[in-house]
């Protein structure tokens, strides 16, 4: 019968196309991970990976073992995991993307509390501006919003993820507020342009009754990355369209004020993305429900929708 590090070894090395890689999520050398897949492969009679210098892909046979394996393995684990400690506590390292404004004003204050509560769990999260690939970058959960949904990962929706334009009080002081989005073309804009598509995003924004108007903003200043964008406006530069949950902490301080009240842009949810399987580690459940409580309990969903004003 297999041992579960020859297993394992397979596994990750498969989601990761690396045995370097495969060795640092399970803490061995590349050349432990790849005499574990050496003694799989003859055991088994196969080969299981194409290996060169720079890559390393599954064979037929190795694909079609990799499927056959499916998620026993996640589930093997945390029996093994749960026979040790003779109860079903989560434990282990929970790896998780998180936006960082999002996830350093809303997330991490999180995690005292969830450390309280399980303190078998240990965290290591990552706070970037971009949409990761869950299952081959390893990851247990992601928050954000707009992702691929590829076969097997699932979105839970946390909040609405609405677009709002702001500026700072200096910033307007002694010009007139715009009654709707067409005034905002007479201001200086901060927008931003997107590092994967290389263009500035538009907006269209509507109000209550469903009537759109598109936001003719003046490109005057351009930065890549909404944190920038918002300290810029902070800095009286010009009006920026942000995210509510970005752009909440500023409005409630007075630093940022709203303009346009009522109108926003819809840009789809913010969500919790996690792969779907049958056993789900218990460490990816807690933090699920964790997250999705305090949402609800912060009222946050209210709090990012722009249709409130």
């Amino acid at each position: 019968m297999e041992t579960l590090a020859n297993l394992e070894s397979f596994v990750r090395a498969a989601e990761h196309g690396s045995f370097s890689e495969a060795g640092r999520r399970m803490s061995l050398t590349p050349a432990a991970v790849s005499r574990n897949v050496a003694m799989l492969e003859r055991n088994l009679g196969i080969r299981l990976f194409h290996r060169s210098t720079r890559r390393l892909t599954l064979t037929e046979a190795g694909e079609a073992f990799r499927l056959g394996l499916g998620d026993r393995l996640d589930g093997i684990q945390a029996a093994i995991a749960e026979a040790a400690t003779g109860s079903t506590e989560p434990a282990g390292t929970l790896r998780v993307s998180l936006p960082p404004t999002l996830g350093l004003s809303y997330i991490l204050p999180l995690l005292p509390g969830l450390l309280e509560r399980y303190p078998r769990i240990r965290p290591e999260w990552h706070f970037e501006s971009r949409q990761v690939d869950l299952v081959a970058e390893g990851y247990d959960a992601a928050i954000g919003g707009g992702f691929d949904l590829s076969p097997g990962i699932v979105a839970r929706a946390l909040a609405p993820a609405h677009i709002v334009a702001v500026a700072s009080p200096a910033y307007m002081a002694g010009r007139v507020g715009p009654t709707d989005p067409s005034g905002l073309q007479s201001l200086a804009g901060v927008v931003m342009r997107s590092t994967r598509t290389n263009r500035v995003r538009h907006w269209t924004m509507r109000d209550a009754t469903g009537h759109e108007l598109p936001v003719l903003l003046p490109e005057s200043i351009v930065v890549n990355d909404p944190v920038a964008m918002r300290e810029a406006a902070l800095l009286g530069l010009g009006v920026a369209m942000l995210a509510m949950a970005d752009a909440v902490p500023a409005l409630e301080s007075g630093a940022l004020m709203r303009l346009v009240p009522r109108w926003y842009a819809d840009a789809g949810a913010i969500s919790i993305y996690y792969a779907s399987r049958t056993l789900l580690p218990g460490k990816t459940r807690a933090f699920v429900d964790w997250v999705t409580d305090a949402f609800g309990k912060q009222q946050l969903a209210e709090r990012f929708a722009g249709s409130f004003g």
